[in-house]
């Protein structure tokens, strides 16, 4: 009979990790022991993925609101910084801010209107349209946007960002501007140098400003990709995906991640035989449907992961088959074609319409996905997801 069972996702707890851990070493110590405690056997593909902030805390990659003054005040030149794009983040960006603020004279942030780049809304849409503004095409002064929408708060932290990142600019010394636009070069009647904050658009954003004629043009990606006086850096995200850590303090995203996973599959193929795919996540991509938030503010869901969690899913669509191949079979003889059209189909099935509604994102978001829902971000205590069956389809034995 075939397994009943699919894919089984579990949270793994581990010891809270600290700068100068063995990260390898404790992973593959805890997947051993869960599989103990809990009577699970380690099979061929099952994953394991650990927390991004894991490989981060056990690599020491913190860095200083001051060393990001630092860098910015060098690349910048120390007088007027165009800061555009950010997300509206008290744990994300708020604290990189702070940094950017104490390294120039003055910020002219420039917010996207009505949300950030991952849905955070400072207006509705409908607003919007009841003021008959226009958010393709108008610019906004601070003036004008508390004259049409007042003091909105963020839907979920009650938070006014714009009146916390203005405070927050001016306490950290530096004159602030605010405008609300969505086109990049709205900036540059202001300054022709520009710090893009935006995470998944900004080549765009950076081409269109240099062919705008920007002097300086810089992504977060090229702020501490490389240290500045011993601190940590990401060679290829710089500020991206960092977190606050305390109120001085960033996490920033791990880097040479991929001796660890090669390592860590490594101990569990010694430990137990079999080839496990492991890998590094950090925020799913998904969408709230209430709150329109898009998680993914990290610049990867994954920024490695085995060979073998390379590529797409390959899936044939049972229902599909049973609607339409299928229609006139029930019981063990639709079963048993079914399982004979999925052991003969296609290695590649992209446009066929028999795999047409499966979801054809890389294996890594969608996994990375179901790991951060897994893992969650508060006190579970789980920063280590470890998935059988993901691999399987409707012939498995």
């Amino acid at each position: 009979m075939s397994r009943m069972i699919g894919t089984v996702s579990r949270g793994v707890r581990a010891p809270i990790i600290r700068n100068g851990d063995d990260i390898v070493e404790i992973v593959t110590n805890s997947i051993l022991e869960a599989a103990k405690d809990d009577g699970f056997e380690i099979r061929d593909r099952d994953i394991v993925a650990m927390t991004e902030a894991i490989v981060a805390r056990a690599q020491g990659n913190y860095a200083s609101v001051d060393d990001i003054a630092t860098d910015v005040k060098a690349k910048f030149g120390g007088e007027t910084v165009g800061v555009i794009f950010p997300i509206l983040s008290r744990n994300r960006f708020a604290i990189c801010l702070r940094g950017i603020a104490k390294g120039a004279k003055k910020i002219v942030l420039m917010l996207s209107y009505p949300s950030d780049e991952v849905g955070n809304h400072l207006v509705s849409l409908d607003t919007l349209d009841e003021k008959g503004v226009n958010p393709y095409t108008d610019v906004l002064s601070l003036e004008k946007y508390r004259e049409l929408f007042g003091y909105e708060k963020h839907t979920f932290t009650g938070v006014d960002y714009v009146e916390y990142y203005e405070n927050l600019i001016r306490e950290c010394g530096a004159d602030c501007e605010i405008i609300f636009a969505n086109n990049a070069k709205a900036i540059l009647p202001y300054t022709k140098n520009v710090l893009c904050c935006d995470i998944h658009t900004r080549a765009r954003t950076k081409r269109i400003l240099k062919a705008a004629g920007a002097d300086v043009v810089l992504g977060l990606d090229e702020i501490l990709n490389a240290p500045v006086n011993g601190s940590g850096y990401n060679e290829n995200y710089g500020l991206l995906g960092s977190n606050k850590s305390t109120e001085d303090q960033i996490k920033l995203f791990p880097r040479d991640c991929q001796p660890v996973v090669d390592a860590i599959a490594a101990k569990l193929k010694a430990a137990t035989g079999k080839n496990v795919e492991v890998m590094v996540y950090g925020d799913g991509a998904f969408k709230d449907p209430m709150g329109k938030i898009w998680e993914l503010a990290d610049p990867v869901v994954s920024p490695a992961y085995t060979a073998g969690l390379e590529g797409t899913p390959n899936e044939l669509k049972l229902k599909y088959l049973a609607d339409n191949d299928f229609s006139e079979l029930s019981g063990d003889a639709l079963k048993d074609a079914i399982k004979e059209k999925i052991q003969q189909k296609d290695d590649n099935l992209v446009g066929q319409m028999v795999s047409e509604g499966t979801t054809p994102r890389r294996l890594t978001d969608l996994i990375g996905s179901l790991c951060d829902l897994t893992s969650g971000s508060g006190d579970k205590g789980t920063p280590i997801v470890f998935i059988q069956g993901y691999f399987d389809n409707y012939t498995t034995e």
